[in-house]
């Protein structure tokens, strides 16, 4: 299956041959849908919280007591996407066609001075001499490199907001919104992760602003990852063989977000909150987004307070005391099934497992037509039912039930988490061990013209965490904004 020169290429990979070959059998097999039984919704599945406060203070007094929190923001993604349209009209003018005026890239330019960059494109057009009221001239001094190059740079280093002393980039918000829920002391910690070829810029930046007086005041610790080439996955042929590059050796793609559950198993925190890096408003739009992080993560300390009181008495040798008060915490508050033929097993053992194991609360929002995975009950091949995060992609479109269950959801995953990474003896989980493997998908791409199969590993928030303990919780809408197209940045909550 693999030649000898294969073989060399995994090890300086860092990937060991029997995950390469279980990654050309997944190519070969697939992976299952998901096995989705109900919809999680505010009738079971999803908290809506009563008093925000009590739950605010729950975690300002841990802050208080010294737990360290730490911001870790997904950032590795070029904007290219976001330019998507762009790209398809500057490629029109090249050609030397006119722009239909139903083409969404004339937006732009009605709307040019409302856009955060403008500012940079106007100064980048009066010292290269271009005229921007020319629609190509404009496009190529946005998005290539004569110009901003915003159409190679990552979101993290765009301008998207508008302030009357300038604009700030994603990195610049996600600094101030730390402050207000990821603030010990006065220290704030972030971690970004970034593509390789981003680093040396974003920490460029990122440095700048740190030193800029509104942060130079707090101990701005901020640290940085990239996506491990040991998790990159090979690409196939339509046989399921290694497809290979022009000089013979194995194409490998990266792996998905779902590459960054090892990003954040070197984490060490008491606390860590996931936000998107697109997923940010100015800061006057952000009382919001902090009251409801902070009311999320008193959620967690509150249950993972329980859930470690349980394993300690669990420990104990005065185990089969405190089996009902176990059984009731795990049903009732955290939402699992027990297993089949639970009355014949070892109790105490069994709900010991269920409940030590990493945990996280995911605000959900009330579905209003926006992309995203939904919250449901899912069963795994273990024939465990626990409380799942699922993407249109895991859901088999020809199964008509699984299809019934999905327009019964209320709900939509912002990715919005709170995080508790380590276990009632105050030790890091491994995450590694917390993944569902099953979860992964395949896709078609192409390359040099040539159509592949791509492999994705299990997803951050979905697979990732497929064995963690799960808790919904009901957030608002004004605390999911994010840039997946360059016309988001026209909504009034970007302006």
């Amino acid at each position: 299956m693999f030649t000898n020169s294969d073989l060399q290429l995994l090890n300086k990979k860092g990937i060991a041959q029997e995950t390469a070959a279980k990654q050309l059998q997944n190519f070969a097999e697939g992976f299952p849908f998901a096995n989705i039984t109900k919809a999680a919704t505010p009738v079971k599945g999803i908290i809506q919280l009563g008093k925000l406060a009590d739950f605010v203070e729950v975690y300002e007094k841990a802050i208080t007591n010294g737990i360290e929190p730490v911001k870790f923001v997904p950032a590795s993604g070029a904007a290219s996407r976001m330019f998507k349209s762009l790209f398809e009209a500057l490629e029109l003018l090249q050609q030397g066609n006119d722009l239909p005026e139903t083409h969404e890239a004339t937006k732009l330019f009605t709307e040019l001075e409302n856009f955060a960059f403008y500012a940079d494109l106007k100064a980048k057009a009066q010292e290269t001499g271009v005229d921007i009221s020319d629609k190509q001239k404009c496009l190529e001094l946005l998005l290539t490199d004569i110009g901003l190059n915003y159409g190679s740079l990552p979101k993290a280093l765009l301008k998207f907001h508008k302030y009357t002393d300038g604009a700030k980039t994603p990195i610049e918000e996600h600094f101030t919104e730390s402050l207000g829920y990821a603030l010990s002391g006065e220290e704030a910690r972030i971690h970004f992760t970034v593509s390789p070829e981003h680093l040396p810029l974003v920490k460029k930046v990122v440095n700048a602003v740190a030193a800029t007086k509104e942060y130079a005041k707090y101990q701005m610790k901020i640290d940085f990852s990239i996506q491990k080439s040991a998790t990159d996955t090979l690409a196939a042929t339509d046989t399921n063989e290694p497809f290979r590059n022009a000089d013979g050796s194995m194409l490998f793609r990266p792996g998905g977000h779902g590459a960054l559950i090892e990003n954040l198993n070197e984490i060490d925190a008491d606390v860590v909150f996931i936000k998107n890096i697109d997923n940010v408003v100015p800061e006057k739009l952000q009382a919001p987004t902090v009251t409801y992080k902070k009311a999320l993560a008193g959620v967690l300390l509150q249950l993972q307070n329980k859930a470690f009181a349980l394993l300690e008495k669990l420990s104990s040798k005065q185990a089969s005391k405190f089996i009902t008060e176990a059984e009731n915490f795990v049903v009732k508050e955290l939402m699992l099934e027990l297993p089949s033929k639970y009355a014949n097993l070892d109790k105490a053992n069994i709900l010991y497992d269920m409940l030590n194991r990493p945990m996280r609360v995911c605000g959900m929002v009330k579905n209003e037509g926006e992309p995203g995975g939904g919250p449901f009950f899912v069963k795994d091949s273990n024939k465990r039912v626990s409380l799942q995060v699922v993407e249109g992609s895991q859901i088999d479109p020809d199964n008509a039930a699984a299809n019934q269950i999905v327009t019964e959801a209320t709900h939509f995953n912002p990715v919005d988490l709170v995080c508790g990474v380590r276990d009632f003896k105050g030790e890091k989980f491994d995450l590694k061990h917390f993944v569902d493997p099953d979860t992964g998908f395949v896709s078609l791409k192409s390359k040099d013209g040539k159509v592949l199969k791509a492999q994705e590993l299990p997803g951050l928030w979905n697979g990732a965490m497929g064995y963690w303990n799960t808790l919904f919780v009901e957030v608002p809408i004004e605390t999911f904004n994010p840039v997946k197209t360059v016309f988001d940045l026209l909504r009034p909550q970007h302006q």
